[in-house]
């Protein structure tokens, strides 16, 4: 599995716009996507963490570079204090209740079968 977190700082006011535009991409039911988790600061509520899972590197790299994700990253940026600072990496571990002991391609398999 592999991953992105990004750090965004939203414009004030902006809150519910994002949240449609998170929306927006679990909608498109992006090949290889599996889930996303969108983390908003008790320090600032302007302040998030969008951390994304896909099933794969290639399936991130595919997806970064569609013409589907630039739009709805261009869309993003509009909300945005700045560009968002991005996190790429190989997920090497995961703890899920009663998944203990399972090696991670049972749980990426386990994953995809909820984004179904």
């Amino acid at each position: 599995m592999y991953g992105t977190i990004a750090h965004v700082r939203a414009r004030p006011g902006m809150e519910a716009r994002l949240k449609e535009e998170i929306r927006r991409f679990e909608e498109a039911r992006t090949p290889g996507a599996i889930a996303s988790y969108v983390y908003r600061m008790d320090a600032d509520s302007n302040d998030y963490y969008i951390a994304i899972i896909f099933e794969s590197k290639a399936a991130y790299v595919i997806n970064a570079q569609s013409a589907e994700q630039n739009a709805r990253y261009q869309a993003l940026l509009e909300l945005l204090l700045s560009e968002p600072a991005w996190h790429d990496g190989e997920i090497v571990a995961v703890a899920l209740p009663h998944g203990n002991g399972l090696p991670i391609s049972a749980v990426a398999e386990m994953m995809s079968s909820f984004a179904s």
